[in-house]
């Protein structure tokens, strides 16, 4: 670790504020394209669980769903200091693992399926229209934690990601490009957390 890491270290022990439990990056299928892509998710989640995470979930999205089952066997190989869960287009089953990655399943997506969900199950009598509220969407969502800090690499806008999960999320931009994202890059967002008043909506 160089001086200004562990500069930044020092600030982020000596910070009064907790860090973010749960931790949410954004990339593309282009990222994971570029040399060293897994390398830098692999040192990614190492930092993350360093720095007091105790869930982090990986979005990919995908613009080319066929490259969705390459993208899903690596990823499933990627070294993370603990337990990974992937899931992808089509998958309904809970996400329920300290590292969950989501592979082009699209926030859009996600949400539309638990919306049918309760649509079935109200025309088939077994929930009543008016008992219908977020509780019976989160608890249809494959992701359904809602992430402390979302941090999206090389550009300030927003893609197809955990729609419902991150609207009172701290939202973290930055300009450097995922292949070129370092340990002092991390440390720079969780100070930017820490530094933050959250209101959650108020």
């Amino acid at each position: 670790m160089g001086l200004y890491d562990r500069y930044l270290a020092l600030r982020h022990r000596l910070h009064d504020a907790d860090p973010p439990a749960h931790v949410a990056v954004v990339i593309t299928e282009r990222d994971l394209l570029e040399q060293g892509a897994y390398e830098t998710l692999s040192e990614f989640l190492g930092w993350a669980f360093e720095y007091g995470a105790e869930r982090v979930t990986i979005s990919v999205s995908v613009l080319d769903e066929a490259v969705v089952p390459t993208l899903e066997r690596e990823l499933r190989t990627v070294d993370g200091p603990r337990p990974v869960a992937v899931r992808g287009p089509g998958d309904t089953e809970r996400a329920d693992a300290p590292i969950r990655i989501n592979i082009g399943l699209g926030g859009k997506r996600e949400f539309a399926a638990a919306v049918q969900g309760i649509a079935e199950s109200v025309d088939a009598g077994d929930l009543d229209p008016e008992s219908v509220d977020a509780e019976q969407i989160e608890d249809r969502l494959v992701f359904d934690d809602e992430p402390d800090l979302l941090i999206k690499t090389g550009a300030e806008r927003l893609s197809d990601f955990l729609i419902w999960q991150s609207v009172y999320s701290e939202l973290y931009f930055t300009d450097v490009n995922w292949r070129d994202f370092r340990r002092r890059d991390y440390l720079r967002a969780v100070l930017d957390y820490q530094n933050r008043q959250r209101r959650f909506g108020r």
